[in-house]
C-alpha cells in the first residue's frame, strides 16, 4: 500500500482533478438523461465542483448533491465524499454528509412522488447507498491516518536524532573539561618546575652567559603557562575528539611526585587502597595541583600532606604555612582548583580549598570506595 501511495503521489495534482472530473462526466453520460435541461445543469455543475475539492471540499461535496438527488448520479458525490473525509477530522460532518448522499440518492426526483410511490424500496436503497458512503470516508480516513502516522514517525524519528546531538555534545563536553583538567594539571605543574628550576639557576650560578640562559628559560617558562591557560580556556569552550592523549597516573606515582617536588615536606599515612582509576588520578591531581600553587605562591612554604581514611571515606589534606621566599611571578588562569572541584563532585565527594593560619589548605574527601 505504501507503494502504491507513493505512485500515486508522484502523479500532479491537476491531472488527478481532471481525471477525477472525467471518471464524473463518464459517469453521468452512462446513467443520466442529460435531455432534461435541470438534469444536465446539475450534471456538470456536480462535475465541475470536482477541481474544487482540494480547497473547498465540503462546498464541492454540497455542489454534488443535487446532482445524486436529480439524475441519480454516483461517482461525483463519491469523489466528494471521499476528499471530505481524507480532509476533515469531525466525524459527525462525515456520518452527515454519508446520511444526505444515501438519502439523495434513495429518494430521487420528484421527492414527493418517489416518497409515495414505493417507501420500502426506498429504505432499502437508503441503507444500500449508506454502505456504500461508508467505502469512501473509511478510506479517506485510512489515508489520513496513515499520513499522520507517518508524520509522527518522522517527529519521533527527528526527536531521536535530536537526542543524540545532544548526548553526543554532552559526551564532547566531559571529554572536553577531562582533557582540559588533564592538560592543566600535567603541563602546568612540569612547566612550573621548570621555571622554578631556573629561577634558582639565576641565583646561584656566576656565569653571565649561564645567568642569561636561565632568565630566558625562566621567561620562556612563563610564556608557555600562559599559553597554556588560553588553550585550556579554549578547550573548555570547543569540543575535542582527542580525551585520551591525556595521561591517566595512579596512586603508585605519587611517591615520585613527592620525591621530585623540591620542597620541604612532611608525608603522613598511607594513600588509600580500593579506589577506582578515576578517584586515583583525582588524588593524584589533587596533590600535584596543590604543591604547584605552592611553588607559585608561596615559595619555600614548609608543606604537609596528611593522608586519610574511615569506614566511610578517604582523602589527602595538603598543607603549607607561610612563605619564605619571594613569590614567581607565573600567570595563572584559575581552572586548577575549580577543575578539581568538578572532579570531586563527579566522584560524589568534595574539595575543600582554603586560607588556613598563615598558608593554604587544600582538602579532598571522597567515598571509600569511589570509582
Amino acid at each position: 500500500m505504501n507503494a502504491l501511495l507513493t505512485w500515486w503521489r508522484r502523479i500532479p495534482a491537476p491531472l488527478v482533478d481532471l481525471l477525477a472530473v472525467a471518471v464524473a462526466a463518464t459517469d453521468v453520460y452512462l446513467s443520466a438523461s442529460t435531455d432534461d435541461p435541470l438534469t444536465l445543469v446539475v450534471c456538470v455543475l456536480a462535475c465541475g465542483a470536482l477541481l474544487l475539492r482540494r480547497r473547498w471540499p465540503m462546498l464541492a461535496f454540497a455542489l454534488t448533491l443535487p446532482a445524486a438527488l436529480i439524475a441519480n448520479v454516483l461517482a461525483a458525490p463519491v469523489i466528494a465524499l471521499f476528499s471530505l473525509s481524507l480532509r476533515t477530522r469531525t466525524r459527525w460532518v462525515l456520518m452527515l454528509a454519508g446520511a444526505l448522499f444515501a438519502g439523495a440518492e434513495a429518494i430521487g426526483w420528484p421527492i414527493v412522488d418517489q416518497l409515495l410511490r414505493d417507501q420500502s424500496w426506498t429504505v432499502v436503497t437508503f441503507v444500500y447507498q449508506a454502505a456504500t458512503a461508508a467505502a469512501p470516508i473509511l478510506l479517506g480516513q485510512l489515508l489520513q491516518t496513515t499520513s499522520d502516522l507517518h508524520a509522527r514517525l518522522d517527529e519521533i524519528e527527528a526527536t531521536k536524532r535530536h537526542e543524540r546531538e545532544l548526548y553526543a555534545q554532552t559526551v564532547l563536553a566531559q571529554e572536553r573539561n577531562q582533557l582540559a583538567r588533564e592538560m592543566h594539571d600535567v603541563v602546568s605543574h612540569q612547566v612550573s618546575l621548570i621555571a622554578v628550576q631556573a629561577a634558582a639557576l639565576q641565583v646561584t650560578v656566576s656565569d653571565p652567559a649561564a645567568r642569561e640562559a636561565a632568565a630566558s628559560i625562566r621567561a620562556l617558562s612563563a610564556t608557555t603557562l600562559e599559553e597554556l591557560r588560553s588553550m585550556v580556556m579554549l578547550l573548555r569552550a570547543a569540543g575535542t575528539r582527542s580525551p585520551g592523549l591525556a595521561p591517566q597516573p595512579t596512586l603508585a606515582e605519587l611517591s615520585g611526585l613527592l620525591t621530585t617536588s623540591g620542597m620541604p615536606l612532611t608525608v603522613t599515612g598511607t594513600p588509600p587502597e580500593g579506589l577506582g582509576p578515576a578517584a586515583q588520578r583525582a588524588v593524584y591531581r589533587t596533590v600535584q595541583e596543590a604543591l604547584t600553587n605552592v611553588r607559585k605562591h608561596a615559595p619555600g612554604s614548609p608543606v604537609s600532606v596528611a593522608f586519610w581514611q574511615d569506614d566511610q571515606s578517604c582523602g589527602v589534606t595538603i598543607a603549607n604555612g607561610a612563605m619564605t621566599e619571594s613569590p614567581l611571578q607565573l600567570p595563572g588562569g584559575g581552572l586548577g582548583l575549580r577543575g578539581l572541584r568538578e572532579r570531586a563532585e563527579i566522584l560524589g565527594g568534595t574539595l575543600d580549598a582554603r586560607p588556613h593560619g598563615d598558608g593554604f589548605l587544600v582538602r579532598l574527601s571522597l567515598p571509600r570506595h569511589a570509582n
